[in-house]
């Protein structure tokens, strides 16, 4: 098959290109970087000409509320009709466990209206929702502050590898689509406190963590369960144990 990946340069972009690729599949790898961008439109049309399947892994620039849902809005409309003129017959689209209860984030209203304008596009779709990546452990300790002391809140966090997100993503794309939603996370639960105290003093950080159930995650209050899937989810092979030696200084 043809397979355009929009965010195909990025961190999971690029490992779900090299999946397919190695499937055998034509690959387009869909950023600003090789001409292709989803908020302009610039040179959708010529890269979805003859694709079956259309993966969107792009990640808005900028966190601020309105320029990220400028982003997801304006790409998801631009790649809606691009995807129609071409006849695409899949859309996947990569998203976040918890999206739908964390309303008071700019970030995940924007990412609440990107997974609306797919069920309602008439394009068949899988919408892939992963817990948060090991990767992204440093943003979450840099959203919380530079201080000495870093509070976050205790809730329960199910994150996993960039590695077995790209895999998940690339077999959603070889798959029918679901119309409807698959989690993924990772194959461990932690304390999100805990987690991130042990990834500091894994790379050499030695500032402290302090447990706080009032501490907001990117401005939204987390319940115990917020961040980990509902019922059923495909678990990651890449425990942070065997992880973390990567991101040691």
């Amino acid at each position: 098959m043809k397979i355009v990946v929009i965010g195909g340069t990025g961190l999971i972009g690029k490992k779900v290109v090299a999946r397919l690729v190695a499937q055998g599949h034509e690959v387009v790898a869909a950023s600003p970087a090789t001409g292709v961008n989803s908020l302009t439109g610039e040179g959708l049309a010529q890269a979805l000409s003859g694709a079956q399947v259309v993966v969107d892994v792009a990640n808005s620039p900028s966190f601020e509320a309105r320029a990220v849902l400028e982003f997801f809005e304006t790409s998801g409309r631009n790649l809606a009709a691009a995807e129609k003129a071409a006849g695409v017959a899949h859309h996947v689209a990569l998203s976040v466990v918890g999206t739908d209860k964390l309303k008071q984030s700019g970030y995940f209203r924007a990412k609440t209206a990107q997974e609306d304008l797919i069920r309602k596009a008439d394009i068949p779709y899988t919408i892939v929702r992963s817990t948060q990546f090991l990767e992204f452990l440093g943003g979450i300790v840099q959203s919380a502050g530079q201080d000495d002391t870093i509070a976050l809140p205790p809730a329960l966090f199910q994150p996993i590898a960039s590695d077995d997100v790209a895999h998940a993503v690339a077999d959603a794309a070889l798959a029918a689509p679901l119309n409807g939603i698959a989690y993924i996370a990772g194959p461990e639960r932690f304390r999100m406190s805990d987690l991130v105290q042990r990834y500091l003093k894994g790379i050499g950080d030695t500032r402290r963590v302090v447990a706080d159930p009032a501490a907001r995650y990117f401005d939204a209050e987390l319940k115990e369960d917020t961040l980990v899937p509902e019922g059923e989810a495909r678990l990651g092979r890449i425990r942070f144990e065997d992880w973390l030696p990567s991101q040691a200084k």
